[in-house]
């Protein structure tokens, strides 16, 4: 099985790498994604001023999201340029993006400092708004300094998607890293009547599983606005089948951070080891097969009342209770008034032994 993937000269062995965060900050953690197979490494976002950052500031829940008010790197940028990058290069053995941040003046400085030790540059336009010029200057600046592959990493709240590829693409940026985390966001206590995790605003960002779907959207837009664009996906991955999503979606590679806060650092390595066998499930020989496979949409205006088979249902009553329509009744068994059924759906998803099906529908 092959799991390789190439883009703007960069040749990984396969497609995940860590998303830049708290797991890839300095030389022993950029080690680990290394030994754990990753197929690129990327860094913790650098940048020129030393961030505040609240403690405790990093809230994971059980299983769907994790909140965080972290910030960027808490190293200057000497440590990463004496220490931390000099001593990782001493063993890379796979492409290096370092993560930089934020305005195009931090681009003068940083770029020339760390374009030695970067394969490509990930740029995180977190705190820069949302006006496209602004990101267009920051891209020019950058390419001034550096013939390194750039990647901007693209925050949920920009407006639009597609313009923002566009601009990125006309000023020199090879590619787009999509999405950062969602937000602000807050995190209260009831019974301390607080906020928690918060920056001075209350505020924390959430990223996870919970966002994945609105990752994969932005990926899929962009990814059919500019298609000559590499684009990197990360929001929400945390198994093998959600790697190729993302790549049916459009994207070229794909990072993953915080299903690892929630579920621990070795998701990475077992995620790597179950790829070849997703990939036979789902009938593909190769990532690159995965990449060049269209993605169809099977929207449809009509559909038809479900139908229940009746020897599948437990009689849980769960379709009854979830009916926005109240088309469903539990009499000696599970029934469906035609005139109220809306054709929507919901009963065949949620019920747990596929005990209701829609003929000729796309479930």
């Amino acid at each position: 099985m092959k799991l390789n993937t190439t883009f703007d000269n960069l040749v990984l062995a396969n497609p995940v790498m860590p998303a830049s965060g708290p797991l890839v900050g300095d030389t022993e953690k950029l080690q680990f994604m290394q030994t754990a197979g990753c197929g690129a490494v990327v860094t913790k976002t650098i940048s020129t001023k030393m961030p505040e950052i609240p403690k405790p500031c990093i809230y994971g829940d059980k299983s769907t999201f994790v909140m965080n008010s972290e910030l960027w790197s808490e190293y200057p940028l000497s440590d990463w340029t004496e220490d931390f990058l000099p001593a990782y290069l001493k063993t890379k053995d796979r492409p290096l993006i370092v993560s930089v941040g934020y305005t195009k003046e931090d681009m003068e400085v940083l770029i020339p400092a760390l374009d030695r030790f970067a394969d490509a540059f990930e740029v995180s336009t977190h705190y820069v708004g949302t006006d496209l010029s602004v990101i267009a200057d920051t891209v020019k600046t950058i390419r001034r300094h550096t013939r390194k592959p750039i990647y901007m990493k693209i925050s949920p709240h920009i407006p639009d998607p597609a313009g923002f590829a566009r601009v990125i693409k006309q000023h020199g940026a090879n590619g787009i890293v999509a999405i950062n985390s969602l937000g602000p966001t807050m995190k209260i206590d009831i019974s301390r009547r607080a906020i928690l995790y918060g920056n001075e605003q209350g505020f924390v960002w959430t990223s996870g599983p919970v966002i994945k779907h609105l990752a994969q959207a932005t990926v899929y837009q962009i990814r059919q606005a500019e298609p000559d664009l590499t684009i990197i996906g990360v929001g929400g991955i945390q198994s093998a089948d959600d790697v190729i999503e993302f790549l049916l979606a459009g994207a070229n590679a794909v990072q993953m951070l915080s299903a690892a806060l929630l579920k621990g650092k070795q998701l990475y390595a077992k995620i790597i080891a179950d790829l070849p066998k997703a990939l036979a499930k789902h009938g593909f020989d190769s990532v690159e097969e995965i990449i060049n496979t269209p993605l169809y949409n099977t929207v449809r205006y009509e559909a038809s009342v479900p139908e229940l088979i009746e020897e599948k249902c437990i009689k849980c009553n769960i379709c009854v209770d979830v009916c926005p329509y109240f088309a469903i009744e539990m009499k000696d068994m599970i029934t469906f008034d035609a005139k109220k059924c809306f054709e929507c759906g919901l009963c065949v998803v949620k019920c747990p032994t596929g005990a209701i099906v829609m003929p000729g529908a796309n479930l």
